[in-house]
């Protein structure tokens, strides 16, 4: 297995359903699972319930996901806050980073209503703080990391492909 992770808008969906797709392997969302098992939107769960119950329910979804076999595994931004989430994507899978900067992001994003940690006053600099968070736990979990500053889509799937093939990554 595959997975992606990195700040929220870096892409992990979008490259992760092409990467699949070039790899023929199913393609897997961890938030879209949790909205399924949990009947709403993260972002209505996330402010009925809390960030810690949010995290929690997260955690068994990668846990169950990361031993569920062959696949391209998109996860949510926080997913490595938890140190069991680290271990499970670094040990079970292949685990890219696709790294995004905060100004980057931050066009990318900036009237996107349905990111719960970005419905703040100053989104940029929520999204500097998430980096400066983040960004450590994100490379101690990943196996690869990529940027995704210029590239397109297309040409970030091919390098990730060329990527894991080179590391002697096997698809089934």
């Amino acid at each position: 297995m595959i997975s992606l992770i990195g700040l929220p808008g870096s892409g992990k969906s979008t490259v992760g359903r092409q990467l699949a797709r070039k790899l023929q392997l199913p393609f897997l969302d961890s938030d879209h699972l949790l909205e399924q098992r949990l009947g709403c939107s993260i972002r209505a769960f996330f402010e009925r319930e809390g960030e810690a119950r949010f995290r929690d329910l997260e955690a068994q979804i990668i846990d169950e996901l990361t031993q569920s076999g062959a696949g391209v595994l998109s996860t949510g931004g926080g997913v490595v806050l938890r140190p069991d989430n680290r271990q499970h994507l670094h040990q079970r899978t292949r685990v890219v980073y696709l790294n995004s900067y905060p100004e980057e992001l931050f066009r990318r994003l900036r009237h996107d209503k349905n990111r719960p940690l970005l419905q703040v006053a100053d989104p940029l600099q929520r999204l500097r703080d998430l980096y400066a968070q983040r960004d450590p736990l994100y490379r101690e979990t990943a196996h690869f990391s990529m940027d995704t500053g210029r590239p397109s889509v297309a040409s970030l799937v091919n390098m990730i492909a060329m990527q894991l093939e080179l590391s002697g990554f096997k698809a089934l």
